[in-house]
């Protein structure tokens, strides 16, 4: 017992049965953000502020709310201060899943079983720092200690997956790229017309046209599909599908190339376009395609202008109609086109667990982002198999930017799937052996089938 202890998370004898069965299976992780050059690269890390916190937004927030200041967060203090000043307000991070994960990398990773605050802050930085010179801790190593079968991580259509090629000849992980157009679909954003510059010059095509645009696409996608790719990925909003003629989508593309203000309307017509193009696409290759629905980006301004992307300022908002906006598009794919979906708001779980209960072709993804903890698996998990099948689910993914994460995010979703099943066990609901068949379903063999076709 105790914190972090063998029943961490495991409500009953039955979950402790299950979790024994699931824990050391191997992951696959079908959507993080890993960093290819890292891994492959193979440097080592310098201390436990560039693992645990330079990369990961979910802390800065946290260091935020507690008063740290920006320059001990992202700006020139250094690591150590920054280390010291996350130790400072740590223990006011209970309750939140980011003080159950960073204490799971030091148990598992570092042997380190103190608790963190400012009385051990000192000792940990020593510790880790040490530990951190060995050979064991490098990237190629982690991946095999946490038993990483499988990842993917998220590339734009302009990388030349340079790295990903040096990747194929690690032993003991497969690495994946994913294909996310996110750039070239959003036709109204800043910097639009010079990424559709960057998107022909990376492919060979000249894109001042919709029809180069659209060919440099292709080619990106053969590119990615040489290198392994198995799926796309499309963070959106709001999702938009609904007729439109290509003829219409070029006028609007060639005033887009001009730099003239396009109406809302004639943006919506450009992103369904593109949605089912790239739905079409992806059908053409067996890949599955995964909409990350509900981000409300760069929502606080002046994070956003000092920071930009990534840095924590986004949020959900349940503002929005997916059955009515989704249906043109799930209708045109019907039983032809893997689709996994992801949503941000929690209210909007209902829709899209009927959705996937009427399309069989579409699958739910984890619980995503704000939801991914202890509580937000769980309603997760719960509703999933009330409405639609928990068999049928996508599975765990980390959605991680530090490597550390993947390890200790996967423990604490099996150990909340096994304690759901093993309270349906206790209540009599299902036999223990049909739980043990399904957690490790849910773990391990429904999302390797699902994506990678193994």
């Amino acid at each position: 017992m105790g914190f972090l202890g063998e029943n961490y998370l495991l409500t009953n004898s039955y979950a402790r049965i299950l979790f024994d069965t699931i824990k050391d299976m191997p992951i696959v992780d079908p959507h993080n953000h890993a960093d290819i050059k890292e891994i492959v690269d193979n440097t080592p890390w310098t201390d436990i502020w560039e693992v645990e916190g330079a990369t990961d937004h979910y802390v800065w927030e946290l260091m935020r709310k507690r008063g740290i200041p920006e320059e001990k967060i992202t700006g020139n203090a250094t690591n150590k201060e920054k280390w010291m000043a996350l130790c400072e307000v740590f223990p006011e991070f209970v309750g939140n899943p980011v003080y159950e994960w960073v204490h799971l990398d030091l148990k598992h990773i570092f042997g380190i079983d103190d608790v963190i605050s400012s009385y051990t802050a000192e000792k940990i930085w020593q510790e880790t720092s040490r530990i951190l010179k060995e050979d064991r801790m490098r990237p190629q190593s982690l991946l095999k200690l946490m038993n990483v079968e499988i990842l993917s991580t998220t590339d734009d259509p302009t990388d030349d997956l340079a790295y990903h090629e040096r990747a194929r000849e690690l032993e003991g992980v497969h690495i994946t790229p994913t294909w996310r157009p996110d750039k070239a679909m959003n036709i109204e954003s800043k910097g639009w017309r010079e990424y559709v510059k960057r998107l022909g010059d990376a492919n060979g095509r000249d894109t001042s046209t919709f029809d180069g645009f659209l060919e440099a696409l292709s080619v990106s996608h053969q590119r990615f599909a040489e290198h392994g790719c198995v799926a796309s990925d499309h963070g959106i909003l709001r999702p938009v599908s609904f007729p439109v003629d290509k003829k219409d989508i070029s006028k609007i593309f060639d005033k887009a190339v001009r730099g003239e203000k396009l109406s809302s309307q004639e943006v919506l017509s450009f992103k369904s376009y593109m949605l089912l193009t790239f739905g079409k696409m992806n059908k053409e290759r067996g890949w599955v395609m995964q909409l990350h629905i509900g981000a409300l980006r760069n929502y606080r301004d002046s994070l956003y202008r000092s920071l930009g992307l990534d840095s924590g300022g986004d949020i959900s908002t349940n503002a929005l109609d997916i059955a009515g906006n989704l249906r043109y598009f799930l209708n045109q794919f019907d039983g032809e086109l893997k689709i996994v979906l992801y949503v941000l708001d929690p209210t909007h779980l209902p829709t899209i667990a009927t959705i996937a209960r009427a399309f069989p072709n579409v699958s739910l993804g984890a619980a995503w982002w704000y939801n991914d903890t202890p509580f937000g698996m769980k309603i997760h998990l719960e509703y999933i198999a009330t409405v639609d099948l928990l068999y049928n689910f996508a599975g765990m993914v980390t959605d991680s930017r530090k490597l550390l994460s993947y390890g200790s995010r996967t423990e604490m979703f099996r150990r909340v799937l096994s304690s759901v099943v093993g309270e349906w066990i206790e209540r009599g609901q299902i036999p223990l052996k049909e739980g043990m068949r399904l957690v490790e379903e849910v773990s391990y063999y429904r999302p390797r089938k699902l994506f990678y076709g193994k």
